[in-house]
């Protein structure tokens, strides 16, 4: 489960980036979870130290690689201009991208499954659908296009 909110803050911190950009993200980043771990009252949704490590190991990776991650969701949502996508599903996408295509720990059904459950949590019923069609279609492409 680790994971799992390791993902939802790293969505949380990568949607806020759309709207909050900063010279220093770093420390936005950090600020961002001490500020969100102050004012939750789940138990169940507080960073450990591991989760803590992966959601900056994560979103570093994708902001790091932002440029090719959006290149393939461009490439892959034909009839879909960037600025039409839910900023929401926008950050899920890119992060399930990085994990897909960047990080070998994770692997594609995995990163795709956890993608889904935050699209219907974050976003919209259809959004979980429109998730998977992209990344399916990137996961699909791997081979054909050396990704």
């Amino acid at each position: 489960m680790s994971r799992r909110i390791a993902r939802e803050y790293a969505i949380q911190f990568l949607f806020s980036l759309d709207f909050n950009k900063a010279d220093d993200v770093e420390k936005q980043l950090e600020d961002f979870l001490l500020h969100t771990q102050e004012f939750r009252e789940e138990e169940d949704s507080i960073l450990n130290k591991s989760s803590k490590s992966y959601t900056l190991d994560i979103v570093k990776g994708t902001l790091q690689h932002i440029d090719e991650i959006d290149k393939l969701i461009e490439f892959h949502t034909t009839g879909w201009k960037m600025e039409r996508i839910a900023r929401v599903d926008l950050a899920i996408i890119r992060l399930a991208i990085y994990e897909i295509v960047f990080n070998n720990e994770v692997p594609d059904s995995v990163a795709t499954n956890e993608a889904i459950e935050l699209a219907k949590k974050y976003s919209t019923e259809e959004s979980g659908s429109f998730v998977n069609g992209v990344l399916g279609k990137i996961i699909r492409g791997k081979g054909e296009q050396g990704i």
